[in-house]
């Protein structure tokens, strides 16, 4: 019985070890400003509005070749 005691209160201890590590480095993240978060939003919409438009291009493109090839 006291060895499962001592491997609880040893899990126990490397979780907390890990959530004061976790909350150590979260305070050196440098955190976006409200203003770089709303930009750095809008690039990644552009992003991927553009990308998915270029790909629905090039699905098109290729959709019609084949319908030549098969015709």
């Amino acid at each position: 019985m006291a060895a499962q005691e001592t491997a609880v209160q040893g899990t126990t201890s490397r979780w907390k070890k890990f959530f004061r590590e976790v909350k150590a480095e979260l305070k050196k993240v440098s955190w976006p400003t409200r203003q770089e978060l709303i930009s750095y939003s809008g690039i990644v919409f552009v992003s991927v509005i553009t990308v998915s438009i270029l790909i629905w291009l090039v699905d098109s493109l290729f959709n019609e070749l084949l319908h030549l090839i098969l015709r």
